[in-house]
């Protein structure tokens, strides 16, 4: 393993043990993060989103491809996600930035099995981000949905998977008084190569 890998490796570490962290400091939901993405002509969007997967090959959220996010993601397969624990140590954030990738049919088709029926059912009867005339207009797709699937397993809608984050940055701040905080920032240049420094608070 080159320095620069093992940097890579150590900022995936860091990552896991504060993850860790905010589950034992009773975070109400450790998997919560801020998903950042921006349209062509730069206009930014923002919404929080739960952490499904991750490992060496990134960071892996669900959704359906033709909401907003999804939309954004494939026209501009750049992505910005943001972990706040205030409950870890004096206070946590971890930074990641990267381009997406759609995950493999089969991983998509794994995680969405493990939901709870509902949520299955969920998936098929919205029609994400668009206008939604009344909340019965919801109810009756959500019911068809289900007389669809009476009797059998859900399948996943085709256009509802997962989107992976791949880390080309990665920062770690770490809160202290008076707003004297540490941060470390793990930055990969064009040929993969993974480096490490400090930042000014």
């Amino acid at each position: 393993m080159s320095q620069t890998d093992a940097l890579l490796t150590e900022a995936l570490a860091s990552f896991d043990a504060l993850f860790a962290e905010a589950h034992a400091a009773g975070e109400p939901d450790p998997t919560a993060m801020t998903v950042a993405t921006a349209t062509l002509d730069a206009r930014p969007s923002a919404r929080t989103v739960l952490l499904k997967a991750h490992d060496e090959r990134g960071f892996v959220f669900y959704t359906h491809l033709d909401g907003r996010k999804g939309r954004e993601l494939q026209a501009n397969p750049h992505a910005a996600l943001l972990f706040h624990w205030p409950r870890v140590r004096h206070g946590v954030q971890v930074r990641i930035e990267g381009p997406v990738e759609i995950v493999a049919d089969a991983e998509a088709d794994a995680y969405f099995a493990s939901r709870p029926r509902g949520s299955q059912l969920g998936a098929w009867a919205s029609k994400q981000s668009e206008t939604l005339p009344d909340r019965d207009t919801f109810e009756q797709r959500l019911a068809q949905a289900e007389a669809q699937f009476e009797g059998r397993d859900v399948a996943r809608p085709p256009r509802w998977t997962g989107l992976r984050v791949r880390p080309e940055r990665i920062e770690f701040w770490y809160g202290a008084d008076f707003r004297l905080h540490e941060r470390w920032y793990y930055e990969a240049d064009r040929a993969g190569g993974w480096s490490k420094r400090m930042l000014y608070p």
